[in-house]
């Protein structure tokens, strides 16, 4: 399997690619050493997590820059992105010991009762390429530190990075059956579906994510998907411009609009509606596109260039309904997949730019009248991952938020996520729940006791 720099189009390396046979293999080990890992005290699995996250650290120039050159992150933002991993992973590390403990419902009478967390098994990780570092650590951690043995494929287009990640937990002392990297691509994850796992744990489309739901229904095991999202933010007539439209901005373009919580589509009260779009493209113009290991560099290319497409055909069909074009629209002109961060104004819902997951630097601003009509368009949408409002006025932010259908709202920002609170998606975005104390129950299953005696 070649890797490709996305910047450069030049291959960076060749890997050897898993088989089903070798998949079928990788499986029979992971689930003799499973129940070792399990027996291990849940003391010492944390404090191999521990001391990974010392060894990221340790290596995160390498890390980055290998994740830089297979996705084409800019590289500030990789470094950044590990350091947000280690925080995350951190998190699992100081309060798993809370959330997996034994817990007495009853300690009197003639019947004792208590609850007792046990590991599922072994369980797939089918990971994704543009926070590799992030999504997969939302999941191998927590199920590690519970007791589980992984099967980790990161994405193709992510493979040194998960390779990295591998190396650093085996140095850490998870023994190598207890995490196993699959590599590949389609058929590598076909070949997962195929096996007998306790659980199957996925980061991707929604297309895929439903796929697999589909495929491993009858297995009846846990299944977790982290999906896309078409994430609205609303701009009331009482903020400060700047400010809000510096966050519009950071929130769209930010890793090059391949985020799953990214902006993907701005609604501004008509009050402010001009001036709003003046200084977004005010802000916009001082985000750097190039290379992305160059000091400065905001924008870099985009990881797949079949996404070039998709956004070629987002903006005609926009502009041919009536949106006017103010930035960008089109591939960079320069060698790699690069796409100019693009400014869409005058847009609505009849537009693709407005109702489909872009997953690019690409953004439509559209108008509205009042808070009603940006419920109603925030609304008007299958995805429900994120959602965000922009006032200066806390009230008025909760009563809007307490009618958005999304896992996660934010008042005032955006594009964020937080180990402490659950991160979970609604329809198209996905089930289950990663992070907290709801993310590190997710990879154990309770089990029930009634003691007499």
């Amino acid at each position: 399997m070649k890797i490709i720099n996305p910047a450069t189009e030049a291959v960076i390396k060749e890997v050897a690619e898993d088989n089903a046979a070798s998949i079928q293999a990788k499986f029979e080990s992971a689930k003799i050493a499973q129940k070792k890992w399990a027996k291990v005290p849940l003391k010492e699995r944390i404090a191999c997590i521990a001391k990974f996250n010392e060894l990221m650290l340790a290596n995160a120039d390498k890390i980055a820059a290998d994740l830089t050159s297979e996705v084409g992150k800019p590289l500030g933002q990789a470094k950044g992105e590990i350091n947000g991993g280690v925080g995350r992973s951190q998190y699992f590390v100081e309060n798993s010991t809370k959330y997996l403990a034994e817990e007495w419902a009853v300690t009197e009478g003639a019947t004792r009762e208590k609850i007792v967390y046990e590991p599922l098994g072994v369980i797939a990780n089918i990971s994704a390429w543009n926070y590799p570092i992030l999504v997969g650590m939302n999941v191998f951690i927590p199920a590690l530190i519970g007791g589980n043995a992984v099967l980790y494929k990161p994405s193709e287009f992510s493979t040194l990075t998960g390779m990295n990640m591998a190396e650093m937990l085996w140095q850490a002392g998870v023994p190598k059956d207890v995490f196993q990297v699959v590599v590949g691509a389609r058929e590598a994850g076909e070949a997962l579906l195929e096996l007998p796992l306790n659980g199957y744990f996925f980061t991707g489309s929604y297309n895929t994510g439903k796929y697999i739901a589909e495929r491993v229904a009858g297995k009846l095991v846990p299944i977790g998907l982290e999906l896309g999202g078409k994430d609205p933010m609303y701009v009331c007539e009482d903020v400060d411009l700047k400010s809000a439209a510096a966050a519009g901005v950071e929130g769209a373009f930010y890793n090059n609009g391949q985020s799953c919580c990214a902006v993907e589509r701005i609604y501004v009260h008509e009050n402010i509606y001009d001036e709003y779009v003046t200084a977004f493209l005010e802000e916009a113009k001082t985000m750097k596109l190039g290379e992305p290991t160059e000091e400065g560099t905001f924008i870099g290319p985009l990881t797949r260039p079949q996404q070039l497409a998709v956004l070629d055909d987002q903006v005609a069909d926009a502009t041919a309904k009536g949106a006017q074009l103010l930035a960008g629209g089109k591939h960079a002109e320069r060698s790699g997949y690069y796409y100019e961060p693009t400014v869409l104004s005058n847009v609505d819902h009849s537009m693709k730019v407005m109702m489909d997951e872009s997953f690019g630097p690409i953004i439509g601003i559209q108008k509205v009248k009042n808070d009603a009509e940006a419920i109603s368009l925030m609304l008007d949408t299958p995805y429900g991952l994120t959602s965000a409002v922009y006032t200066q006025d806390e009230a008025r932010a909760l009563e809007l938020m307490d009618q958005l259908n999304s896992g996660t709202v934010y008042w005032n920002c955006c594009d964020r996520v937080s180990p402490n609170v659950p991160w979970s998606g609604r329809g198209a975005s996905g089930l289950g729940s990663t992070l907290s104390h709801a993310g590190i129950r997710t990879f154990v299953q309770p089990k029930a006791y009634h003691l007499r005696g």
